[in-house]
């Protein structure tokens, strides 16, 4: 199949301007129904019994108390006598009954017997943290970096930590799963509409094509909705044991127990370079926790390929409750781990941190100017010459002021994406494919995309996703789903047009090359005064609509995208509270589909980024192997007055747009926690070397003047 291009930026009506969501009024008014909506007739609730410690094995379990209560109908075994948990609230049995409160009464009654075996949940440095809990992962070593090191000017060693977090969605995982004649609707919170069917398959005994899989809206995943996962499958076959709905969301705890969480990581770095700021040499011992699988391999230094370098990894094995992707995985990390130790180095050389990065933009390969073009907007918004000084606010009072800055990359991969358009005899339009929009805005790109191609206003296209009876589409996930749903849509939609102008050509007097659809018309190409009206060409096709499938696995990917971020910061330094006044980000994406859209992204990316640097933290309890704060009131996030001004800026310019629409939602959240710690630094005199900068660690760092 040849090419399709985009429209050349003369001719785009809709393409990159800023339009609202197309289901802005439906989540606005309350009327967008989630899975958590769903109340079919006659429905279950199932709770569940999960487990109270880190690591044993089930050696009982009695459900007949429960059983036995009016108006329970079923129980789910998850992990039967004789498996181990491994983290706390890890599922164990589930309960349906007639209501929420019946449910959660019986979930109490069962009984279920554990023999506590040996745990860690502290991620520790691997040399304290016992026989086969830590791996090594990964050695590499670059150049001569002990030759190097004697040749630097000046070196700097650190500590830098950043703990794990976990997803938070706001809506909790979970479904209602309804059986019905052999075959099962299940309203499913995922991020992978069209490929999850399968997992429902073996424990029903059904074929995939038997499950009917819906998302129409979702309250946030963050890559870690991509599967059913176990209570998806629990409600499943209780529907099917009971012939009855069953609606299976988790509760809080569970959620923030159970639901994933991002890896954490933590580094002692040494790196060196010359008197003018060159650098010379990296060292990096490192290691983190995911829970029982371990963590990623980070790549260090990130995105600043220093010459001669040494690194080592370890993952360490704890009983934390699993890892999933968080946005961008490894890449918030590998940014906190190595920004704030460059610019450690640029403060120990006298040296402003953008002539420091600029000096070494080279460093970053194939990207540098774009990167020193990104960093240069940057400081023009942020006022950054004006703001930044040397370490430590001189001007009196407790309350200090800093800037800093980070850069940042990612990289993803294709995404397979199937569309099918319908154009229908009235002049309506129908484009489907089964996508999911996480709040990102999918559908609206998708309806720009095919409008513009057609030629219509956007209220012209009907779109329909969320569903996997419509043509399958990838999971979101890598910031790939814009590049593959756009592709298709334009494919399906373009081979829609061409077969209509077929149908419309001899009443033009022409052939269907020589039309176009502009403006609600289809037209002769370059004269207007041969026209016909859209609803009047359709009318052509008599009773038969034309249904066009548009087929692309997207090699448009995310890689090699990037951006610059700077933030303004204030610090108590009496109290330890630091402030993020403004935040400016400049970012990179290739095709813009929807500016508005776009720059809401980057707009939650680094809220979301506050969050991780300022609040965020999933915190254990070595002595018990509990979580302590696996609630909304301890597990802190940003509220408004948290959040200064966000300053957007999307890289526009024809050598970037050349690449096609390239996914947004991983970059600009990888460089928030670097960016905001740097600021702190600045405005203080002395590194935070952990995230979440919370007010304890901030008079801790000043306490001990920065010495770790």
């Amino acid at each position: 199949m040849a090419d399709i291009k985009w429209p050349p930026a003369a001719d785009r009506h809709l393409i990159g301007k800023r339009i609202s969501r197309i289901d802005g009024p439906l989540k606005s008014s309350g009327r967008a129904k989630y899975a958590y909506d769903q109340n079919p007739p006659n429905m279950l609730y199932a709770k569940l019994v999960t487990s109270p410690y880190a690591h044993a094995k089930v050696t009982a379990i009695d459900t007949s108390a429960a059983e036995s209560m009016p108006g329970v109908h079923g129980v789910y075994i998850f992990t039967p006598v004789g498996k181990e948990v491994n983290w706390e609230g890890q599922e164990v049995v589930a309960i349906a009954a007639e209501t929420e409160e019946l449910a959660e009464d019986a979930a109490s009654r069962v009984k279920v017997e554990y023999e506590e075996l040996p745990y860690l949940v502290a991620d520790t440095d691997p040399q304290h943290a016992g026989e086969g809990r830590f791996r090594s992962l990964s050695e590499e070593k670059t150049g001569d970096p002990d030759q190097a090191f004697q040749q630097a000017d000046a070196t700097h060693e650190g500590m830098y930590s950043i703990p794990v977090i976990t997803h938070c969605c706001m809506e909790s995982h979970g479904s209602v799963a309804q059986w019905e004649n052999g075959k099962l609707n299940v309203w499913l919170s995922t991020q992978n509409v069209s490929g999850v069917s399968g997992e429902y398959a073996t424990p029903l005994n059904i074929p995939p094509a038997n499950v009917n899989v819906q998302c129409q809206v979702m309250g946030g995943g963050f890559g870690s909705k991509f599967a059913a996962d176990s209570w998806g499958v629990a409600a499943a076959v209780l529907s099917q044991k009971t012939s009855r709905p069953v609606k299976l969301m988790l509760e809080r705890d569970t959620e923030l127990l159970a639901a994933g969480c991002r890896p954490s990581m933590h580094a002692k770095v040494r790196v060196g370079a010359k008197r003018d700021g060159t650098l010379l040499a990296w060292d990096s011992e490192s290691w983190g926790t995911g829970g029982m699988q371990g963590a990623g391999v980070p790549r260090l230094p990130y995105v600043i390929e220093i010459p001669n370098r040494r690194t080592h990894h370890t993952t360490v094995f704890t009983n934390i409750g699993p890892a999933r992707a968080w946005r961008a995985p490894n890449h918030p990390q590998m940014c906190f781990l190595t920004m704030p130790a460059l610019d450690d180095l640029a403060a120990k050389l006298n040296m402003d941190p953008l002539d420091f990065f600029i000096q070494n933009i080279a460093l970053t390969g194939e990207r540098a100017d774009v990167y020193k073009e990104e960093l240069l907007k940057a400081a023009e918004m942020m006022g950054w010459k004006q703001k930044w000084h040397p370490r430590g606010d001189k001007t009196p009072g407790p309350i200090k002021r800093g800037v800093g800055l980070s850069i940042h990359t990612w990289g993803g991969a294709g995404h397979a994406s199937n569309c099918r358009c319908t154009i229908h005899p009235d002049g309506s339009v129908q484009v489907a494919l089964g996508s999911q929009d996480l709040g990102t805005g999918t559908r609206t790109v998708i309806g720009i995309v095919a409008a513009e191609t057609l030629g219509l206003p956007l209220e012209g296209v009907q779109v329909e996703i969320g569903d996997n009876k419509y043509p399958p589409d990838g999971a979101s996930g890598g910031s790939t789903t814009v590049g593959g749903v756009s592709s298709s849509t334009r494919v399906a939609s373009t081979n829609a047009l061409n077969e209509l102008f077929a149908k419309v050509a001899p009443s033009l007097g022409t052939t269907p090359d020589k039309l176009e659809a502009v403006g609600g018309q289809i037209r002769v190409i370059g004269d207007p005064s041969k026209s016909m009206p859209w609803k009047q060409a359709c009318a052509k096709l008599g009773a038969t609509p034309i249904v066009a499938m548009g087929e692309r696995n997207s090699t448009l990917i995310s890689s090699g995208v990037g951006g610059a971020q700077m933030a303004e910061v204030s610090v108590d330094i009496e109290t330890g509270v630091v402030r993020m006044e403004k935040m400016v980000a400049v970012q990179d994406c290739g095709l813009v589909i929807d500016l508005k859209t776009a720059e809401s992204q980057v707009y939650g990316a680094c809220i979301m980024g506050t969050c991780y640097a300022l609040h965020e933290e999933k915190i254990m309890d070595q002595q018990t192997g509990t979580c302590l704060n696996a609630n909304m009131e301890f597990y802190k996030l940003s509220g408004l007055d948290d959040i200064g001004e966000i300053a957007v800026h999307m890289m526009t310019d024809p050598a970037i747009e050349n690449r096609g629409v390239i996914g947004l939602g991983e970059p600009p959240v990888v460089s928030p926690g670097a960016a905001i710690s740097n600021a702190v630094a600045n405005a203080i005199g002395v590194r935070v070397p952990e995230l979440p900068m919370t007010p304890n660690r901030v008079l801790e760092a000043l306490g001990k003047g920065g010495k770790v």
